[in-house]
């Protein structure tokens, strides 16, 4: 396979993130292609009862990107 070289440090923040997004949403285009890791499972247990018990602390993507950006 060939490497493809991009001028990263040329890039701004939110234009590099906007690259992983467009990654992600290609590569979960077939999700099962890739194997997760056993302590996924154990992390995605945890935080589905972290939920359920009204403990969990988050925010949707759209926010959590312009916090970071």
């Amino acid at each position: 396979m060939e490497k493809i070289e991009l001028p990263l440090s040329q890039f701004t923040y939110a234009l590099k993130l906007d690259l992983l997004e467009t990654i992600w949403d290609d590569l979960s285009k077939n999700d099962e292609a890739v194997e997760s890791p056993a302590w996924h499972e154990h992390i995605l247990n945890e935080r589905r009862e972290s939920i359920a018990a009204g403990t969990a602390q988050h925010s949707d993507w759209s926010e959590s990107k312009e916090r970071i950006i």
